[in-house]
């Protein structure tokens, strides 16, 4: 795998460049899609720019329409080499048919996971701890599978007064490495002048940030101004030390929008599109790679024309704690 990119400060920078800095065969988180977090224009990008080897780890499904979309659409377009997951599906519309395809065809290195285990990595990760404990998978043929997982005996049982049985465990206990993926990709309603990143009460991308050695971030828009500066704000912030580099692209997040709406209907289209090779070879013509469709249009050029004097000097302003903090 390439190296990772140097210590990024944070800015605001086109999705294109925000895409340049996912090294081929790095490991990447993603989110559910129940909130407004599937960096949608940040995957067109990904798959324009060609990049390969992406070992990509949900947090801990892709199995909502958008988010199941999205890895679909990166399976599909050949950037993805491994998933560790507990579930990826367009939710209520049924399969997701690239990844559905790639299992069966054996070219997608497949990870079962559970969403317990996904998350007791991922907060291992975030602490700096170099694994975590969890219980509830012993009994499971998940255990058969992964390799990486360690089952010990639990160190206090004993002191607790449980003597082992003859022969067994005495209190077995699973041991989980901890995720620290390369990088954490995902979208956001908000950053502010200072780089902070606001995504209010969901606490997966904040623990996401924590893990990650790089944090790319697609936002709707920059304000002025520091959230830190509202109390009623701050606890839901990811602050800028956190982030290594900001897109703003209003509409990122599509078929979602910021609010959590879901365009049923463009998944649909999709989906029907992607159970076939050609089919899929021209959706993604048509919406990702054409010059003047895809990103430009599904993503809000023209909102993001109309939103540059609002965001400009809070933009200006992003920039220049960039340059300082250089």
């Amino acid at each position: 795998m390439n190296a990772m990119p140097p210590e990024i400060h944070p800015g605001t920078l086109s999705v294109e460049a925000l895409a340049a800095l996912v090294p081929h065969g790095a490991s990447v988180t993603v989110h559910k899609g129940d909130e407004a977090d599937v960096p949608m224009a940040l995957a067109f990008a990904l798959v324009k720019r060609g990049v390969r080897g992406l070992r990509v780890v949900t947090l801990p499904t892709c199995a909502y329409p958008a988010s199941g979309m999205m890895i679909d659409l990166l399976i599909g377009a050949g950037c993805v080499a491994a998933v560790e997951t507990s579930g990826i599906s367009l939710h209520e519309l049924g399969a997701a048919p690239r990844f559905a395809q790639a299992v069966k065809a054996g070219t997608l290195k497949v990870l079962d996971s559970t969403c317990p285990a996904v998350y007791a990595a991922l907060q291992a990760g975030a602490k700096g701890q170099p694994f975590a404990p969890l219980r509830g998978l012993i009994g499971t043929d998940l255990l058969r599978h992964r390799g990486d997982w360690r089952v010990i005996d639990n160190p206090f049982a004993e002191a607790a007064g449980a003597p082992p049985l003859a022969g067994a465990a005495c209190d077995p206990v699973v041991l989980l490495p901890a995720l620290n993926a390369d990088v954490a990709m995902f979208h956001a309603p908000k950053a502010d002048a200072e780089g902070n990143v606001w995504v209010g009460r969901d606490r997966d991308r904040v623990l996401a940030a924590h893990a990650a050695g790089t944090v790319l971030v697609t936002v709707e828009e920059v304000v002025p101004g520091s959230f830190f500066d509202d109390e009623a704000m701050s606890a839901g912030v990811i602050p800028a030390v956190c982030v290594s580099a900001i897109a703003v692209v209003p509409g990122g997040c599509w078929p979602m929008d910021v609010r959590g709406g879901i365009d049923l209907e463009a998944v649909r289209a999709y989906q029907q599109a992607a159970r076939s090779d050609e089919g899929f070879a021209s959706w993604v013509q048509a919406h990702v790679m054409r010059p003047g469709q895809g990103v430009g249009v599904r993503f809000g050029a023209a909102a993001a024309a109309d939103a540059g004097a609002a965001v400009g000097a809070a933009g200006a302003a992003v920039g220049a704690v960039a340059g300082a903090a250089v």
